[in-house]
């Protein structure tokens, strides 16, 4: 596992000793700590308007972690130039022209983690248009009720002042159609988790599958944190000690109860 930072890094390393690979790691952008427990030769990123660790084999990040404040947001500028990220091995991230095709036959867009829209306030906007920040998001969700939750995140952002932290990465929980440029066994995620949290201790959680439909109610799909622990197999806010969660359901535009989750699959073949 290697650990990429930026040349300066003013206020963004919290832990001064250097980074072991059993070590956790602590950014800015992480409430608590950042995620524990992905794959211990995964490349971790920091920049300055997220941090995220990039899984060799799936050539995608398994988490991406950002922090939004009122002064990171603004009008959506500039192209979406998207590009291969030049601080992984060509071998460990994908290339644009793995994307070839993929819009069309897939139906599936960019997706970025970091959003775009989140940090067009900060010179630093076009980083969030690498391909390590990318996944292949179907359109139809990366555009309706996944677009529609970065919206709330921006709005709890101003309510409140901020900050506000994010985590979110994909999930692999089923065999999907791989990106028709190859090669075969690149994956495509099967679904999206998703963190939103405040320094006080708010905080609502997400899963949506890639099928979830356009017009779909982003607070139909609050799950527990633990749930989200369990799927995507990270532990979240490691140094939380003491400190008491409670839901900012509100704030991200919900207002009732959440839908009972379905019971856990059984064994039933004897």
């Amino acid at each position: 596992m290697r650990h990429l930072f930026p040349p300066i890094l003013p206020a963004l390393i919290f832990a001064a000793p250097a980074i072991a690979a059993d070590s956790e790691l602590y950014t800015f952008h992480c409430l608590w700590g950042c995620p524990v427990g992905a794959p211990a030769t995964n490349d971790t990123i920091v920049r300055e308007i997220y941090t995220l660790s990039s899984n060799d084999f799936t050539k995608m990040a398994d988490w991406v972690a950002y922090r939004i404040t009122p002064q990171t947001i603004a009008t959506s500028q500039g192209d979406r130039n998207y590009r291969i990220d030049n601080w992984l091995d060509p071998s460990e991230t994908l290339a644009e022209s793995q994307y070839a095709g993929a819009p069309s036959a897939l139906r599936i867009d960019h997706g970025h983690q970091a959003p775009l829209a989140a940090f067009s306030g900060t010179p630093q906007w076009d980083d969030t248009n690498y391909n390590s920040n990318m996944t292949p998001q179907a359109s139809a969700l990366n555009q309706g009720p996944w677009q529609r939750l970065e919206g709330r995140e921006r709005s709890a952002t101003l309510q409140t002042g901020g900050p506000v932290f994010v985590y979110t990465g994909p999930l692999y929980e089923r065999l999907m159609k791989p990106m028709p440029a190859g090669p075969t066994y690149h994956r495509v995620p099967s679904g999206y988790w998703k963190i939103v949290a405040l320094g006080d201790g708010r905080m609502s959680a997400f899963v949506m599958d890639q099928n979830t439909p356009r017009n779909a109610n982003h607070c139909d799909y609050r799950v527990p944190l633990l749930h989200v622990e369990l799927r995507s197999r990270l532990q979240f806010l490691p140094r939380r000690g003491t400190a008491v969660l409670s839901s900012m359901d509100s704030l991200v535009g919900c207002t009732t109860p959440p839908r009972p989750l379905d019971p856990p699959s059984e064994i039933t073949t004897r």
